[in-house]
């Protein structure tokens, strides 16, 4: 069983690959890092780290111990660190956001029921938008997000909203005329996409590359905004398939919103980054849950 502060070497030397930099780091000398990194060779039987005068680099035995080590410790920390927030309970502060103006009062009454459950806890409420949503979180300036699912790559909570999709057409289209349209017709006209930095699987899901039957989509322009994409539709650049709620916050005469009989509904709710997995953060889901008990459309 290796010691901590064999880990917390080892690992600090795999990324620095430097032995100042890492007794640095550590706020140990440098002898002190080479000695532990030479006890842990020896133990292991074999050299973990290639050295010369001028570069410090992982052997295939270091990297692949590095590897498989790094996510273990880290799991470890944040184990022990959700231990330790549920020892002093749900204190400090939650940064949280909404997507999107008709998932705000959602996020609210969440915000409200958590603030009444825990008052040593301060709630900060932010709006993001669809360039900066996934950024926010990876760079942790927001803990947790109530957006669109599917979110790729980040932990979720249960759908507290649900929307039938509308179809997003110029209100001149022929197809404005009609009482309601199916997904196949999306292979008849260009559809306006999401920006790439928005989740791949949700980009997937409101914009597919092929109807039910197979048929290609064609990829219209893409916006940075929804509101811009929603004008790509209105100067006629493309249909754009968007949720019911859109019609109320984004009423314009340029456009008209034709119900998708076949779709599936548009379903969102709160999403995190997994290894944020706090105490707060799960306080928080609890408390949107119970507020927000049955699906809002």
């Amino acid at each position: 069983m290796l010691e901590r502060h064999e880990l917390e070497t080892f690992l600090a030397l795999a990324e620095e690959l430097h032995f100042g930099r890492t007794a640095e780091r550590l706020r140990v000398s440098t002898g002190r890092v080479s000695q532990v990194i030479r006890t842990l060779e020896r133990r292991i039987g074999a050299p973990l780290f290639a050295r010369t005068s001028r570069v410090v680099r992982l052997t295939p035995i270091g990297r692949r111990l590095a590897e498989e080590l790094a996510p273990l410790v880290a799991g470890i920390e944040a184990a022990v660190e959700r231990a330790t927030e549920a020892g002093r309970g749900v204190t400090g502060a939650l940064r949280v956001a909404f997507l999107g103006e008709w998932t705000a009062p959602v996020l609210l009454r969440a915000v409200a029921l958590f603030a009444e459950r825990h008052p040593d806890c301060a709630v900060e409420v932010r709006e993001v938008q669809l360039l900066n949503s996934r950024r926010s979180l990876e760079d942790e300036t927001v803990d947790i997000l109530m957006a669109a699912f599917p979110f790729d790559g980040m932990a979720c909570g249960p759908a507290l909203i649900e929307e039938a999709r509308l179809l997003a057409v110029p209100v001149g289209h022929p197809l404005a005329r009609e009482a309601s349209v199916s997904l196949e017709v999306l292979g008849d006209q260009p559809v306006v996409q999401y920006p790439a930095v928005t989740s791949a699987a949700f980009r997937l899901d409101r914009t597919p590359a092929h109807t039910p039957s197979g048929r290609p989509v064609p990829a219209g322009p893409a916006g940075e905004t929804f509101s811009e994409m929603l004008t790509l539709v209105a100067l006629g650049r493309g249909v754009l398939p968007v949720g019911e709620q859109t019609r109320r916050y984004y009423p314009r005469p340029d456009l008209a919103y034709v119900p998708i009989h076949d779709a599936p509904p548009i379903l969102r709710g709160l999403v995190w980054r997994e290894s944020n997995t706090t105490a707060r953060v799960r306080a928080f889901v609890r408390a949107a849950s119970d507020a927000n008990r049955s699906p809002t459309g």
